[in-house]
């Protein structure tokens, strides 16, 4: 995972997740919603995304589990913004 991609992250969900605990106490396959995060407020996280990176989730990312690890939000950001380049 990018250093870069991977700090961006979590400044985004840092700022919009709700998380219980701090997020960069969190190993970046930690359970997001166990730490706290609602479904509410991945949907800000995600919106909070598309504005950062300027990307777009398409419906078939639109998952529990895209959303439920910073290693995981990482790879989908990556993709996506791989794809737009």
């Amino acid at each position: 995972m990018n250093d870069r991609l991977a700090s961006e992250v979590r400044r985004v969900l840092r700022e919009h997740a709700r998380l219980a605990v701090d997020v960069d106490t969190l190993d970046d396959h930690a359970d997001l919603f166990r730490a706290g995060m609602s479904s509410h407020a991945s949907v800000n996280v995600m919106l909070a995304l598309e504005d950062t990176f300027d990307i777009e989730f398409p419906d078939s990312m639109l998952k529990r589990s895209m959303f439920e690890t910073v290693a995981g939000i990482a790879a989908a950001v990556g993709q996506l913004d791989a794809q737009a380049a």
